[in-house]
């Protein structure tokens, strides 16, 4: 039996119970064949003391959707995936409502890939930029 893409969703999300994507509330909202998005809520737990968001929550949130993507396009049973390079370049504040961040394949390889994490708010301004290298090592049988 096929699962829709509303159950996939669902069986994704299940995963992050008692992470720290149940702790900064980071949910996957879409994925296709060459990408995957996420969401988090913009409130005071993920606020500098300014009251803007959290550079570091904002990479938290990149290296997640990125590994989750590498994850969905991998064979885990033969293979374990691990982030090894994260940058993130924040061009724009912004203090309340949702960050989205949508990780496209600039590299898809057997041994390592390189994503591209765009970070937009609800008004789909452009927030940070990231890039996320992650490795495919192979499993021990």
């Amino acid at each position: 039996m096929q699962l829709t893409k509303e159950e996939k969703l669902k069986k994704i999300n299940e995963v992050a119970k008692n992470t720290l994507l149940e702790t900064l509330e980071i949910s996957i909202v879409d994925f296709g064949d060459d990408f995957l998005i996420a969401k988090m809520p913009v409130n005071s737990r993920v606020h500098q003391p300014d009251g803007v968001l959290h550079g570091g929550a904002t990479a938290a949130l990149a290296e997640s959707v990125g590994s989750f993507a590498s994850h969905l396009f991998s064979n885990l049973e033969e293979v374990f995936v691990r982030g090894i390079e994260i940058t993130a370049n924040h061009v724009k504040s912004v203090s309340e409502g949702y960050v989205y961040a949508k990780a496209s394949f600039l590299h898809k390889g057997r041994t390592t890939q390189l994503l591209d994490i765009r970070v937009t708010d609800d008004d789909d301004n452009l927030i940070s930029i990231c890039r996320l290298s992650t490795i495919s090592l192979p499993r021990k049988k």
